[in-house]
């Protein structure tokens, strides 16, 4: 999340799995062939654990929360589910054959993800959904994880 920004209680886990995400990122981004390894294994169990789950959550609740009707949210839907194709095919490509230029460019992925959905998705929902529509979405993601 950017500095600064007050996420809505709603939403303030899904941007908790975003520090996260940031993190492992960071490492994928900073791999070399000596860190290689351990970036990779640090980001495989913070998918296993979180990212994969954060990805059906957004897909199955956020992603529906506004209706396809309006042409920002339209654009931010399509970019988040291409986005997410993206990175988990990253992520099968580092568990079966790791290399540098592949954590680097799967951190720069996610990376970029993570600042999309902070800096454009999240607020799109913050300020389309009215506040009940808001509360009921928080209801959701909160039993979903």
């Amino acid at each position: 999340m950017a500095a600064g920004v007050k996420r809505s209680p709603e939403l303030a886990a899904l941007s908790r799995d975003h520090h996260h995400a940031l993190e492992a990122a960071l490492r994928l981004r900073r791999a070399s062939d000596e860190t290689l390894a351990e970036a990779v294994e640090h980001f495989l169990e913070f998918w296993t654990r979180q990212g994969e789950q954060h990805f059906m959550i957004e897909e199955r609740l956020v992603l529906p929360a506004l209706p396809d009707d309006n042409a920002d949210w339209t654009e931010a839907t399509r970019r988040v589910r291409a986005e997410h194709r993206e990175i988990r095919a990253g992520a099968a490509s580092l568990a079966d054959a790791p290399s540098v230029r592949a954590a680097r460019g799967v951190g720069g992925l996610l990376t970029a993800h993570v600042r999309f959905e902070e800096r454009t998705l999240f607020p799109l929902v913050e300020q389309r959904l009215s506040r009940a529509a808001l509360a009921e979405l928080g209801r959701a993601l909160a039993a979903a994880t």
